[in-house]
């Protein structure tokens, strides 16, 4: 999938952060979401978004990590 498609970012919408294209759904949102156990169907009809643009959402997201380390301290796991 080619996240840029669904993705956008504009310094006049929400303060230049990733959104769905053609909304203000902030994708970070989307994640927030995802990771509080929201199922992809009550965030699909909440924000009234796609499949297509939940799974760029974490097409996004996983680019981004691939870019940057984290260092935890020794002993977490």
């Amino acid at each position: 999938m080619n996240w840029q498609e669904r993705i956008s970012v504009d310094s006049n919408v929400c303060h230049g952060k990733a959104c769905i294209k053609g909304t203000r759904v902030m994708v970070s949102v989307i994640l927030d979401n995802l990771a509080a156990g929201e199922s992809h169907e009550a965030i699909l009809r909440g924000y009234h978004i796609e499949e297509a643009d939940l799974q760029a959402s974490l097409h996004y997201a996983a680019a981004l990590a691939s870019e940057r380390i984290i260092r935890l301290p020794m002993g977490v796991a």
